[in-house]
């Protein structure tokens, strides 16, 4: 399993190449901004037709990190699923997997802005939660500490003497750890551009996804 070592509010935590979390001492996996259903919000919203395996493709890949991390606890950063009309429109073979995948875990859905209601899955649905020092929630806080959160879809780009390598990207200072967007069907909001460099602190740095996590200074614009 390829990983990333980082501390947080004294937290000993694994950013996993897959972009989830992983944090030893409670069993815990955490991923961020699943998107399920994102192929059939698209094809309902504006008739453009997208192969529908996107749902498949993420949770093979939960799969496999919940295989290697043997996590008890998962907690789900919120937009799980693109809207809760995508959500009660999978297919019931999918909805069976998530349940497979959820059988002898503690499995939480923080509340995103894609998914702001309780859904009909199993698990606890809840705004944010605290455990230690950390707390799990949507969308950072401004002046939040031991804050880890999504939302932003936040990506890296690190340029090699060959070519601009750019990689959905784990973003960490001091106060907070944004997580990448983990499904299949996501785009990226760039470090370097406004919203994320005012977010985290100068010293903030990115872990780059992908088979062998690359941990460097958060690229960032003017702040």
């Amino acid at each position: 399993m390829n990983t990333c070592d980082v501390s947080l509010a004294g937290a000993a935590l694994k950013a996993l190449g897959s972009g989830a979390l992983y944090w030893p001492d409670q069993h815990l996996l955490c991923i961020s901004d699943l998107h399920l259903g994102k192929a059939e919000r698209i094809a309902r919203r504006i008739g453009m037709q997208l192969p529908p395996y996107e749902t498949r493709d993420t949770l093979t890949r939960l799969a496999t990190d919940l295989d290697a991390t043997s996590a008890r606890t998962v907690i789900c950063l919120g937009d799980s699923f693109d809207d809760l009309t995508a959500a009660r429109s999978l297919p019931e073979e999918e909805r069976l997997w998530i349940t497979k995948l959820q059988a002898g875990r503690r499995w939480v859905w923080i509340e995103g802005n894609h998914d702001p209601g309780p859904i009909e899955f199993g698990g606890t649905h809840l705004a944010e939660l605290p455990i230690g020092a950390l707390t799990f929630r949507h969308i950072a806080k401004p002046g939040a500490s031991g804050e880890v959160s999504g939302h932003y879809h936040p990506k890296a780009t690190l340029q090699t003497r060959a070519r601009a390598i750019s990689r959905p990207a784990f973003l960490i200072d001091s106060d907070k750890l944004i997580l990448p967007a983990y499904g299949t069907y996501t785009g990226g909001l760039r470090s370097d551009g406004q919203t994320l460099s005012k977010l985290m602190r100068p010293d903030a740095n990115a872990i780059l996804t992908g088979p062998k996590p690359v941990r460097v200074p958060m690229p960032r614009g003017v702040t």
